[in-house]
């Protein structure tokens, strides 16, 4: 199987977010909202991968970036609401954004071809 160094990054992500999530004892909500548009990064480049299309491809990538988007916007509302460390959120958003980047440049590749 070919090496997907952005699905094993989003992977590895998805883990950071659930053990940070388990350390966190309230804010059900917060987390919840956390969680699903995390996990769903990866799910979305996995699927990409195995793309029917270069449209279906782009589709899920696109998916992805908006999942990365909305990511770093619950990891700056916990942030800045004091839930978390900072030594444990700061990693996260580097994490999210190092994606985000990564996807951008993905989508820009596959949207040139």
């Amino acid at each position: 199987m070919k090496s997907h160094p952005l699905a094993e990054q989003s992977l590895e992500f998805a883990v950071a977010i659930v053990r940070f999530c388990d350390a966190i004892e309230r804010h059900a909500v917060l987390k919840n909202q956390l969680l699903r548009s995390a996990t769903s990064i990866g799910a979305n480049i996995h699927e990409g991968i195995y793309a029917a299309s270069g449209g279906d491809f782009v589709a899920k990538y696109q998916i992805s970036l908006k999942e990365c988007f909305e990511t770093e916007y619950w990891l700056q509302v916990m942030q800045r609401a004091g839930i978390g460390s900072a030594e444990c959120v700061d990693p996260l958003l580097h994490q999210c954004g190092s994606i985000r980047r990564m996807l951008i440049a993905s989508i820009k590749k596959a949207k040139g071809k």
